[in-house]
């Protein structure tokens, strides 16, 4: 089995790679795991992993410019797929960071949080970084052995809107609550990185790993 991390330029490519080879390990699997900037690396394998990190309308420009669209649309039409932070928001139709057009695989839109005030009255800082609790909103293969409500990583000013509500998986608390996992079929995407989130999000990678991509 072959896993491709998609290198378009954008995203903590080298601490995905390191976090997916320790899931490799961890559920003593032998899956070769390559980080690869050409397409063709990208049909060719079994499952993908969509990373990104920055403004989503440099990670849009660097997709576009690298020519791995059309190969992300076909893993995203087949394969087991995997998006994480601002690889998770390009599947959405459009962000208000630069009013940037996305891929449109999921209807809605990723929005900026809006200012408002901690449970004790203090402004909330934007962008939300650190740790947040993540409630699990349905069933899913990716969630064996990871406890509802667990602890995962958080850096990002803008979140996910769905417009169709069955695809939120997950949901977490900023400024009340909002998508932070969703997923349909054979595509899944969390805001938080699974990467930075230790033992919990190792689990959600070697989960990813052993899936068939049915839900």
């Amino acid at each position: 089995m072959k896993v491709a991390i998609v290198n378009y330029g954008m995203g903590n490519l080298h601490s995905v790679l390191k976090s997916v080879q320790a899931a490799n390990q961890l559920q003593q699997m032998q899956a070769e795991v390559i980080l690869t900037t050409e397409p063709d690396e990208v049909y060719q394998a079994d499952k993908i992993i969509f990373p990104g990190q920055g403004a989503m309308p440099d990670c849009m420009a660097a997709l576009q410019r690298s020519g791995l669209a059309d190969a992300l649309e076909d893993g995203l039409r087949r394969k087991p797929f995997f998006g994480i932070c601002v690889g998770a928001q390009l599947l959405f139709e459009c962000s208000e960071e630069g009013n940037t057009a996305g891929l449109g695989w999921f209807q809605g839109t990723v929005p900026h949080f809006q200012a408002a005030l901690s449970t004790d009255g203090r402004p909330l800082k934007i962008p939300h970084m650190g740790w947040n609790r993540v409630h699990q909103m349905q069933e899913h293969p990716l969630f064996a052995g990871v406890a509802q409500d667990e602890w995962f990583y958080f850096v990002h000013s803008y979140y996910l809107r769905p417009e169709d509500p069955s695809i939120i998986l997950g949901t977490a608390d900023y400024a009340g609550d909002f998508a932070c996992i969703v997923g349909r079929d054979n595509v899944f995407a969390t805001q938080f990185h699974s990467e930075k989130s230790h033992a919990a999000g190792l689990q959600l990678l070697g989960n990813f790993l052993r899936w068939d991509g049915t839900f």
